[in-house]
Parts: C-alpha cells; structure tokens; sequence
C-alpha cells in the first residue's frame, strides 16, 4: 500500500510527466500454488481485479491495457499449464489485455501451438529457472528458449518475451549471436527483451546494444529497470518507437530500486540496508516509482518530445498488439 512518501514522490516527480495512456506491456498474475513466491503486503492470489487495484498506486487513473504474464516454478507439478489457464481466464473478455503463454523448453512445440490458439494467447514467457544446466543464470538462450518454441512463435505472428541471464547481459556475445538469430530467421515472431534488455548494469547495454541494431522485430520493455541510461541506450541505439514501458507488477510494489555497480547491479530493498545516513534517514518508496523517475529521467535526456513519451508509454504496443 501507498504511504506519505510515495504520495509525495508521485505528486513532486511524476504526476506533470505520465500521459494519459498508459499500457503496461510486463506485468505478472500468478497464484501461489503455481509460484510458491509470495509478496509482503499482497493477496496470494493476484487477478486483472487485484493488479488493476494496484496500478492506482503508481499511475492512477492511466491504466489502458497491457500484457499479462503467468509465472510458475519448476518445482511444482503442472504449475506452468495451471498458471495459463489461470491467466487465460483472467482476461477473457477484456479487448485491451492480452496474455503471454509460459513454456518450459521441455515443451512439445505442437502442443504450445495449439494451447496458444485455444487459450487465445498472443505471446510466449519463457524463463531461465527452466533451463536443465547447473547454474541457471549463466544459461544460454536455447537452453530455455528452444529455437522449436521460436519457430511457433513465428507462424502464429506472437511476442515473445524474454529475460536474458548471463552476467554481462545484452553484452554477452552468446546472447547477442542467439538475439539476431531468432530475430533474423523468424522475422514474423517479435521479441520482446525484458528489463530493458536486462540493463540493470546500464554499461552493458552502452557495449551490446549496437550490435544489435538493424533487427525490425526486436524490442523492449521497461520493467522495473531504475537505471536511466539503460534506457536511454535503447532509445538512442533503437529508436523510441521499440521501448515500451512494463512494470513487472508486483515486484513494483516492493521498495527500493536496482543500482549499477561494478560490472554488475544490485537490488537494494527495504529489508536489506539500512536506509538512513548521517545527514538523512531515506524513505524506502516503491520500486515502481523509482523505476517511473528512470523512465523520466532517460526521457529528458534523450529530449522526448510528450509524444515519444506517448508512444513509450502507450502507442508502441498498441501498434504491436492492434489496439485502436
């Protein structure tokens, strides 16, 4: 729930900046008994109900849409086809929300085809806990996006959206040749790079990204990446028109923010620092907002016209997702 400061915050920095409109193109519906993860302060069970609730929270009164996204763990049993349904039903009925369709890379590709045509989806999520190697977060793409699942993505004209892992992120050259590959060979498939392609160390972006210019069905989303140049590096390497902005609810609704260091990143919560300092005691507010400011931020920056930050925040994934 909102406090003081998150009201203040919003009101100081954000209220004269958020359009209208906004579509939120990375959020995440779950229950527990497909996820095991729960959140302080949250419901076990989060619905279009419960989320659309919480967007009140960090931007009222704009919300337009958006993509939803299940999340399973790999340690419970048929989670990943439950949290589908779950998700599927969700949004059934409501022309303005759309669904991603969460695979294990152990997935029979047919079978996802036809599961996506029946639940109505219109993307796949994929994650890198699902990969069958010993350390998930140094796993290569294929390894939890098979090129079988891409190749559905390209006949059925679906998003996919995809979390890179690996230390060094978009600047990784595995991650980097697997990117342009599927971008490249499945023309029709548009890939969706989370996280602002996971630039939570802005630097590795400022390294990869021009490397991955040129790709028509590559694009972003913001998700509760804090760092400005991180987005800035998409914008000014891509273009505006392919960053769409996501708030990975409901990790926007915990407090802190992500923090480049080294060549790595930090996330800095409420419960892990201590949040005062000789000359200040800082008030923790919600990653959401932090992550807003960012956007902002990168938005000045790069000299965004309020219509790029129009498209940003909503046109660019109404043109992906046919939405008037």
């Amino acid at each position: 729930m909102t406090n003081d400061e998150d009201l203040a915050f919003f009101d100081r920095e954000l209220a004269s900046f958020l359009p209208d409109h906004v579509f939120d193109a990375h959020a995440h519906l779950w229950r527990k008994e497909h996820s095991g993860w729960s959140l302080d302060g949250m419901p076990d069970n989060l619905g279009l109900a419960e989320y659309s609730e919480r967007m009140e929270e960090i931007h009222p009164g704009r919300q337009r849409g958006g993509l939803m996204i299940p999340f399973a763990d790999v340690l419970i049993d048929d989670a990943t086809a439950r949290a589908n349904r779950f998700v599927a039903e969700e949004i059934d009925g409501n022309a303005s929300y759309f669904a991603d369709f969460f695979i294990s890379p152990r997935d029979d590709p047919e079978w996802v085809q036809q599961e996506v045509r029946r639940l109505g989806m219109r993307g796949i999520k994929c994650y890198h806990t699902f990969a069958d190697c010993d350390s998930t977060w140094e796993a290569d793409i294929p390894e939890y996006l098979p090129e079988s699942i891409v190749k559905v993505a390209h006949e059925e004209n679906l998003v996919i959206t995809l979390h890179i892992v690996k230390s060094r992120g978009v600047a990784d050259p595995a991650n980097i040749h697997w990117i342009r590959h599927y971008c490249e060979t499945y023309p029709n498939m548009k890939l969706i790079l989370a996280h602002s392609a996971r630039g939570f160390q802005p630097s590795h972006n400022l390294e990869g990204l021009p490397q991955l210019r040129g790709l028509d069905n590559l694009y972003f989303d913001t998700s509760v990446n804090c760092e400005p140049i991180a987005h800035q590096a998409i914008i000014r390497n891509m273009g505006h028109e392919k960053l769409m902005y996501g708030s990975d609810f409901p990790v926007s609704h915990m407090r802190g923010l992500s923090l480049g260091a080294a060549d790595s990143f930090l996330w800095i919560y409420e419960g892990n620092i201590a949040w005062e300092a000789s000359y200040a005691k800082i008030p923790a507010v919600l990653v959401g907002l932090e992550h807003l400011r960012s956007i902002k931020w990168a938005c000045w920056s790069e000299h965004l016209k309020d219509t790029a930050v129009e498209d940003l925040f909503y046109n660019n994934a109404a043109r992906l997702f046919g939405l008037g």
